[in-house]
């Protein structure tokens, strides 16, 4: 499946018109009280927090603690089998809101969810929002903008035209990363290949790197490192590496030439807004994470500056302004890639 840009931009509007018609599709909740208290907020996390995805939804919720919209308490590495209850648990404990991610447990979650109604849950989610559940919004790191500038960098970095790719699995979170990612990667060269290979795992180190290596002794210079593991391995090998999510590159100061970056600060800060206001409904938070909501960005490029030939540092400064204005849209397409 392939969306565009406008879609999404559809999306938000039904999000912001939620606040006028919320009415009985709004978690209810007590006017005026909001603005002295913080939320009550909790999140539940299958991975550590370092985990790149995750620890983007820690430090947004990190931050607005700091400035006093939130409490925040947190479970890490909670399995799949315990999720459900993890869940209920926060939930009767009084949370304002719990966000999360239930990918491997969709409906189980659900169901919990549906049992609390006045618990707003933020849940990163395959699947879109479900009217008849209105407490739940689903979001998802819709940061393709970035990753298609990080592949233009990629494009012009790497030498042998031989790319390789880990990710966890192939769902749509990675998919339209990777795709977004060669889109930009062949902007510069066309003509460029690529490997791809999921390790089926959010956090195996071990896995990733040792796939990494498989692909460089089958002619990659240039690695995206969509998972943890993938740098060390460009690192050892002396070769190039991409990052995904978070910046690396102060850990590794000459392999991570460019990182795509997700900021979660816009999403979060957008439902702690509904919540306080009484508006939180079911919608899809995923536009929060577009460019041009400042949800993704480029990350410097720090000990690279001066290396990275100028041909594509001008395109990369043009797409973004197109994309910022609205004038150019990344395509979103969430089918699995494949090798070249």
């Amino acid at each position: 499946m392939t969306l565009k840009t406008d879609e999404f931009k559809m999306s938000r509007r039904a999000i912001l018109a939620g606040s006028a018609a919320a009415g009985v599709m709004a978690v209810a909740q007590p006017q005026g009280v909001w603005a002295a208290e913080p939320l009550k907020v909790a999140g539940i996390y299958t991975v550590p927090v370092e985990q790149q995805w995750v620890s983007r939804i820690h430090v947004a919720a990190l931050a607005a603690q700091e400035r006093g919209d939130i409490t925040y308490t947190f479970s890490e590495n909670t399995a799949n089998t315990d999720y459900p209850r993890v869940l209920r648990e926060y939930a009767e404990q009084g949370m304002d809101m719990i966000v999360g991610e239930i990918f491997g447990v969709e409906a189980e979650a659900r169901e919990v969810m549906a049992d609390y109604p006045d618990v707003a849950f933020l849940m990163g989610s395959s699947f879109k929002e479900d009217p008849s559940l209105p407490n739940l919004s689903v979001f998802d790191n819709y940061i393709q903008d970035a990753s298609y500038l990080s592949g233009i960098i990629a494009g012009a970095m790497t030498t042998s035209g031989n790319i390789g790719m880990v990710g966890g699995f192939p769902i749509p979170e990675v998919n339209r990363l990777m795709h977004a990612f060669m889109a930009g990667a062949q902007e510069m060269n066309p003509d460029i290949k690529f490997q791809v290979s999921f390790i089926g795992s959010w956090f195996d180190p071990p896995k990733a790197k040792e796939t990494a290596y498989a692909m460089i002794e089958n002619g990659a210079d240039m690695l995206y490192a969509e998972r943890f593991g993938v740098s060390d391995a460009a690192k050892e090998k002396g070769i190039l590496a991409i990052g995904n999510v978070i910046d690396t590159q102060s850990d590794y100061p000459d392999t991570v030439v460019a990182s795509a970056l997700w900021h979660f600060e816009p999403t979060l800060d957008a439902a702690i807004a509904a919540v306080k206001s009484g508006t939180f409904a079911a919608a899809d938070y995923g536009v929060y994470s577009f460019m041009q909501e400042g949800g993704c960005s480029l990350a410097p490029y720090g000990t690279f500056e001066g290396k990275i030939p100028q041909a594509a540092l001008d395109l990369v400064a043009a797409k973004t302004a197109a994309i910022k204005d609205g004038s150019f849209a990344v395509t979103i397409n969430d089918e699995e890639p494949k090798s070249s």
